[in-house]
């Protein structure tokens, strides 16, 4: 596969315009705030997947929670722990719909287990920057946030922090190259996307510049810096469409962020038909806040609803760079509270 001719405006989508007009903003605004409405099950045949060492670690932070003071078990090395061992279940030939696990073959699997210079593209978004600073804790990774302005992001993560420009709609494709080549890194993390809050007037445009076109130009620079892995936070219900959620409480409200969910999934199929090694997470609605439930990992395709903490996807997202069982490879995820997942309402990198 050719590297992009950045000049021409690729994978262009049948939409009617790339404009929010002014009715569509307030009828986004009345969805949202009736969000909470919207309650649907989540499809049976893949929730719920938790693994006897994943119950035990559940248990531990159960007691944890009991006696805090006490307990020398930090919350994060649990859900660490409980995210690798649910990535395993998950991808374990037994699972009942998913794909038969296998080692990737040819250039690819060079990647299995050797990952160790990570750039995280997206840093300074409110997942990228915990997927860095969790990397960073790890002493087996050398890690480089890759940032729109890194004079400003040096303010808000540390100055030891080691920051590279990067800017998937701005830089050229020989200049992300450069990037990836001068941070020498073999691993990638993609974690960018369109911010609503920052586009109101804009957001199809921006969503086609940041979340597709910026994203596979992305990868076809990692593709010519010699990155044998990368991993790409996605979202859950990019291919609503193919699987009959088109008319779904959750994919409207939330591809109404112009078009989000369709601009993700043509980077998704440039990444899985680009020959590198990859992961996509897909994540249900991200909270802010700690995890509270245990971390669900279900097939492709099988989501339309649920939330999950973005401490959660970071796990995810790095246990995915060295796992063999995550290569080439699509993983929903949710948190399971226990209760009916809330519809899945919106995405903010």
């Amino acid at each position: 596969m050719s590297p992009l001719n950045t000049s021409t405006t690729y994978y262009t989508l049948n939409t009617n315009c790339y404009t929010m007009k002014l009715i569509n903003l307030l009828t986004l605004s009345f969805l949202l705030s009736h969000a909470s409405a919207f309650v649907a099950p989540l499809r049976t045949q893949s929730s719920n997947l938790q693994s006897t060492m994943f119950m035990t670690e559940s248990s531990s932070s159960s007691s944890q929670e009991q006696n805090e003071d006490s307990s020398n078990i930090s919350r994060r090395d649990i859900f660490w722990k409980a995210s690798i061992a649910a990535s395993l279940t998950f991808l374990s030939p037994s699972f009942a719909g998913a794909e038969e696990a296998s080692l990737p073959t040819g250039a690819a699997s060079a990647a299995v287990g050797s990952i160790k210079k990570v750039v995280v593209a997206g840093a300074t978004g409110q997942t990228g920057s915990r997927i860095l600073n969790k990397l960073l804790s790890e002493p087996k990774f050398t890690t480089t946030g890759g940032v729109r302005n890194a004079g400003k992001a040096s303010k808000a993560l540390g100055t030891s922090v080691s920051l590279k420009h990067l800017d998937v709609v701005e830089d050229s494709l020989e200049t992300l190259t450069a990037t990836l080549k001068d941070a020498g890194a073999d691993g990638l993390v993609i974690a960018c996307g369109m911010n609503p809050s920052k586009n109101l007037l804009r957001m199809s445009a921006a969503a086609h510049e940041v979340d597709n076109v910026g994203t596979c130009k992305l990868i076809d620079a990692a593709k010519l810096a010699g990155i044998k892995k990368v991993v790409l936070v996605s979202s859950i219900l990019t291919n609503g469409r193919e699987w009959g959620q088109e008319d779904s409480a959750g994919f409207k409200i939330t591809n109404a962020f112009g078009g989000a969910l369709d601009e993700k999934l043509v980077a998704e199929k440039y990444l899985r038909a680009s020959g590198l090694d990859y992961t996509i997470v897909r994540p249900g609605g991200l909270q802010a806040k700690p995890p509270t439930g245990a971390l669900s990992i279900n097939a492709e395709d099988t989501l339309f609803s649920g939330e999950i903490s973005r401490d959660l996807v970071a796990d995810v997202c790095i246990a995915s760079l060295n796992d063999p069982k995550a290569s080439n490879k699509v993983l929903e995820i949710i948190e399971n509270e226990g209760t009916p997942p809330k519809v899945f309402n919106g995405l903010s990198m």
